[in-house]
């Protein structure tokens, strides 16, 4: 089944919200693509359409969650990370307040929009506040899974979520989400590859290519990425020696320098980073600008082929 974590996303808050009276959403006047209207569709009296003003959701979402309720702010990534970036440093994070970003829309595969919308830079802006945990779900499985646990824990979190439908990587019915700690999803000593957002759909599929090679991968999912699972990336260094990152994000600044700032912390490791080589985005259908930025399982497997050679 393919669902976009958009998607996921308001099946999940709709759910949760016609059982959970403390649940505020406010929305930027695109509650049909962010999918916050399932909400409204349900609990009507708790949704808040606050206009094209993404600082002013994002400070009037601070104020409602001083009040004990449990907010959800959503607009595409470019505008919650661009345009509400000081008022979540300082309104939200600074006094760590209990305000949940549901930011769809990330990254290249955003597609016709073009590059004003494509967001490859939310995960640095996101990661480097202090106080925001920072989620980043590969299928609707794991989307649902986060929504329940941004509800049920407090403190600010910012949540990126994708348009394009993505492959069901996990199973609802026994997939166990665990905070702040990745998912081996296949085992090899080849090579092992770290993987985030839609790119461990990517990185699953690439893996195939990889086995005709002979080419054995450990494929480790990643959906917290602040804090990051240390434990794991480490783990993986010690055992095989050789590590790729896969983002729809830029490289710099990003999920792959997350993973740098560990092993280089602890233990050293040759790192291929793969995802946008610092350059904007470009209008065309999502699966082309995939392609064209190197990110489909084809031109990944082969570039990850190339390092082990190398």
């Amino acid at each position: 089944m393919e669902i976009a974590t958009r998607e996921a996303y308001g099946i999940a808050l709709a759910e949760i919200g016609a059982q959970n009276e403390n649940i505020v959403v406010l929305d930027a006047d695109i509650s049909k693509a962010t999918k916050t209207e399932n909400f409204k569709k349900v609990c009507p009296d708790r949704f808040i359409n606050m206009g094209i003003a993404e600082g002013d959701m994002m400070s009037t979402a601070a104020g409602l969650s001083t009040c004990g309720k449990i907010v959800f702010a959503s607009t595409f990534a470019m505008f919650a990370a661009g345009r509400g970036y000081e008022q979540i440093r300082n309104s939200i994070c600074y006094p760590n307040l209990n305000v949940k970003v549901a930011a769809t829309h990330a990254g290249i595969s955003v597609g016709e929009d073009g590059a004003s919308h494509q967001c490859i830079e939310d995960i640095a802006l996101m990661r480097v506040i202090p106080n925001m945990t920072v989620f980043s779900p590969c299928d609707a499985t794991e989307t649902k899974a986060i929504i329940k646990y941004c509800v049920e824990n407090k403190g600010p979190m910012y949540i990126r979520l994708g348009r394009l439908k993505v492959q069901d990587v996990f199973n609802e019915e026994s997939y166990k989400f665990k905070f702040g700690c990745g998912v081996e999803i296949a085992d090899g000593g080849d090579i092992a590859i770290f993987a985030t957002g839609m790119m461990t759909g990517v990185a699953i599929k690439a893996n195939e290519l990889l086995k005709a090679k002979g080419i054995k991968a450990r494929i480790i999912n990643i959906h917290t990425i602040k804090p990051i699972d240390k434990e794991i990336i480490i783990k993986a260094a010690k055992d095989i020696g050789k590590i790729v990152t896969l983002e729809e994000h830029n490289i710099y600044g990003g999920f792959g320098s997350a993973v740098c700032e560990v092993l280089s912390e602890n233990y050293p490791t040759k790192v291929k980073m793969i995802g946008v080589s610092d350059q904007f985005g470009k209008s065309g259908k999502a699966e082309e600008v995939i392609k064209l930025y190197g990110l489909d399982a084809e031109s990944v497997a082969k570039k990850i082929e190339e390092f082990v050679k190398n």
